[in-house]
Order: structure tokens, then C-alpha cells, then sequence
């Protein structure tokens, strides 16, 4: 009975410290800021969403190292989608309207932003992203939607096409493959290449858009390798990322050059999958690498190996582009002086911010505006940006060398 009666005790004892903002859960005796996200920690995203958590959180630690956000400490919520954009939906409904959250972060995927960004939307809530840059993420009028990237993620593969093309005429490609995901990221990538690429005089030997819940990837893949394309263009997210690459590996298929939109910026989730020796010369379109000498780059860099262990090159673009979201937003509320999420997406219109991934600012659409997208390249056990040469620290690598 004591036990039962000391237990109520402590119980009402916690209930109040949260309420009064106590219990050690903010700074200077203020209830802590709580930001809410979605995440996809299950499903075919959970790679991708367990380095955005890791990001955020980061990013997290070093505002209340430095004394908090308006001098409360901040605190996420994470709430697992399992990748379904029916549960991001339900998610973010209950953030805004259960848990009271002071601000909404956006999840992984232009296939689940969009819906949770509507929801953000008519609470009117800003929705500063990391990873939802696909056409129809703004082409639905939304004014509160802010993708925390260097480009649009059409225009990804646009460096890649101009490097190709800039290549000398006897070494360039004279045929291309593609496949893609049917999903918002992947596909407009693909498209606008191909465009590109065939107005050019390059050939398509294969095409296909495949449905995004395909699990078995080796028919694709064998496809592609029996086309014997000079390159190969490729619309994945991380696990048909590695499983084309596997696939092609047992072939025995390694084409001249080899580019994924996604997958190859996963650092060592990626890596381990394929072996680290069999990633050297694969590219991917990035604005962001562990050596960019960016906005406190090398701190983010320092840190997140000393808080989830790992090297330079096994850190996830993923992660990087989460801690953005949280630079954004601190620069913003710490100008306006508010929380106020009208006031926050005013300014976050109005004004240009410093990330890891170089300076940000937004059209009214929520387009990232200014550098553009770099094509980065697996090189000696790391990404590195090797196009335009204004920003290259090394030589593409081609024709991509053979599978160990």
C-alpha cells in the first residue's frame, strides 16, 4: 500500500513539473519548445528517416549547448510513419491538434511531404523540410512549405547530363538506361535527363518505370544490365539503390558510368550494403559532403561522428539536411524574436539563412533559391563533389572503375 501511495506521489509530483515546465525540462524555469516531426524509423524509408532523426536531434544538442531557441530549450517529438502517407497524415494531426507541438518539421520524401504538409497547412503551421523537393510538392499553392535544399530535385541530374555531354566526342556515352520508381522524387529526375540526354544524340536502350512498392529488384535490374548501356541512369531510394548495384555486381555489368538520385548519399548505409571497394565511381546528385567548407560544416561533421561513431564519409546527406531544417528555423525565430508560426513563415520567405549546405532562401512557392544541386562521386571510401569544376576537390572518375 505504501508503495502504491509513493508511486501516486511521484506520479502527480511529474504531472505538475511538466505542466509548470519543470522537472529539469527547460531552461530558465520556461516550459521546453517542442517540435514535432513525423519519421519513417519502419518501412522502405527507415533508413532515410533514422538519419533525419539523427540530425535533428543534433542539431537539437548544439541550440541547447549554446542556451536554447529564445532561451528554452528545445525538445522533438518523433512519431514513426512507417513510410505510409496515410500514417504521416494521421501523425501530424495528432502533433498539431493533441500534442500542442510549437512547430512541425517535415519527414522524408516528396511522397510523404505532400500530404503532411496540407495538414501543416490548414492549421497554418510553417513546414520547413529536408527531403521533399519533387514538382508537385509546390505546385499546390501552399505558402507555409520551405524545402531546405540547394535545388529543386528536378534539376538533380542536370549537372550530370552537362558533365557527360562535356566529355570529349570520342569518349562520351552514345546509349543510356533508365528506370525509375513511379514516385514524385525520382521520376521528374529521370524524365528531365532523358530529355536532355536524347535531344543530344544519346540513345535509350531501356526504360521503366516501375511501382514504388515493388520488393523484389533483380528482373529490373537484370534488364538493365542486358541492355549494355554505356551509362545508367537510376530513380531509387536506398534499398533498390543497393539491389540494382548488387544485381549488377553478380552480372558481372559495369557500366562506363553509373548514377542514382538517391541511395549513393546514405554514407556507410549504403557502403556496407555493397562493400565499401565496389562504390568507387558511383555518382549521385548532393548539395551537400562531409569536407564542403559550409556554415559550420566541419563542427556538424566533428560531432555527429563523436555522438553516432563513424567517419566523414559513413555520414547519411540525409542528416545534414535535417540539421539545415533546424538552422533555418533558429536563424528565423532568433530575427523575429517568436514562435509565431504566421511570423516564422513570413521571414522565412523574406529572408536568406546559413546551413551546412551553403545559403538558403526560398521563393514564395518554398523553391530553394541560389547554388543548385552538385554531382558528387564515390571516391577512395568517400563522396566527393567532382562537377562543376568551380566546386570539384577531385576529377569524375571515368569510365567508372570495374566491381572488385
Amino acid at each position: 500500500m505504501q508503495r502504491r501511495l509513493l508511486g501516486s506521489a511521484v506520479a502527480i509530483v511529474a504531472t505538475v513539473l511538466v505542466a509548470c515546465g519543470g522537472g529539469g525540462g527547460a531552461q530558465g524555469g520556461q516550459r521546453p519548445i517542442v517540435i514535432g516531426v513525423s519519421v519513417s524509423l519502419s518501412g522502405d524509408f527507415s533508413g532515410d528517416g533514422k538519419a533525419l532523426e539523427q540530425g535533428y536531434q543534433l542539431w537539437a544538442d548544439d541550440v541547447n549547448a549554446a542556451g536554447g531557441l529564445l532561451g528554452r530549450k528545445v525538445e522533438f517529438k518523433f512519431v514513426d510513419d512507417d513510410s505510409s502517407t496515410q500514417q504521416v497524415v494521421t501523425n501530424y494531426q495528432n502533433l498539431i491538434t493533441a500534442d500542442h507541438v510549437d512547430l512541425t518539421f517535415g519527414p522524408f520524401s516528396s511522397l510523404l511531404t505532400i500530404p503532411a504538409s496540407t495538414v501543416a497547412a490548414r492549421y497554418g503551421y510553417a513546414f520547413p523540410e529536408p527531403a521533399g523537393g519533387g514538382p508537385q510538392v509546390f505546385s499546390r499553392g501552399l505558402k507555409n512549405l520551405f524545402f531546405v535544399q540547394p535545388a529543386p530535385v528536378e534539376d538533380n541530374l542536370v549537372s550530370y547530363v552537362r558533365w557527360l555531354l562535356s566529355l570529349p566526342a570520342g569518349e562520351r556515352p552514345t546509349t543510356a538506361a533508365y528506370a525509375t520508381q513511379d514516385d514524385p522524387f525520382t521520376q521528374p529526375q529521370l524524365d528531365k535527363a532523358r530529355q536532355l540526354l536524347e535531344a543530344a544524340g544519346v540513345r535509350t536502350v531501356y526504360s521503366k518505370v516501375y511501382p514504388a512498392e515493388t520488393s523484389d529488384y533483380t528482373p529490373l535490374a537484370l534488364a538493365v544490365a542486358q541492355s549494355h548501356a554505356d551509362v545508367v541512369l537510376l530513380g531509387t531510394q536506398l534499398p533498390d539503390a543497393v539491389a540494382f548495384v548488387q544485381t549488377f555486381i553478380q552480372q558481372h555489368y559495369n557500366p562506363r558510368s553509373l548514377i542514382e538520385t538517391t541511395g549513393p548519399d546514405q554514407g556507410a548505409q549504403f557502403s556496407d550494403k555493397i562493400g565499401l571497394a565496389n562504390t568507387e565511381g558511383i555518382m549521385v546528385p548532393s548539395g551537400w559532403w562531409s569536407s564542403a567548407r559550409t556554415y559550420q560544416n566541419a563542427r556538424f561533421v566533428k560531432e555527429f561522428i563523436a555522438k553516432y561513431g563513424g567517419t566523414p564519409g559513413s555520414i547519411s546527406a540525409d542528416a545534414a539536411e535535417a540539421y539545415s531544417v533546424g538552422q533555418v528555423v533558429a536563424e528565423a525565430v532568433n530575427r523575429i524574436h517568436s514562435l509565431d508560426n504566421a511570423k516564422l513563415i513570413q521571414a522565412l520567405h523574406s529572408g536568406t539563412f546559413n546551413t551546412v549546405q551553403g545559403k538558403m532562401s526560398f521563393d514564395s512557392a518554398g523553391r530553394p533559391q541560389g547554388q543548385g544541386t552538385f554531382l558528387v562521386q564515390w571516391q577512395h571510401g568517400q563522396t566527393v563533389p567532382v562537377y562543376p569544376a568551380a566546386i570539384a576537390i577531385a576529377k569524375p572518375e571515368y569510365p567508372k572503375p570495374a566491381w572488385s
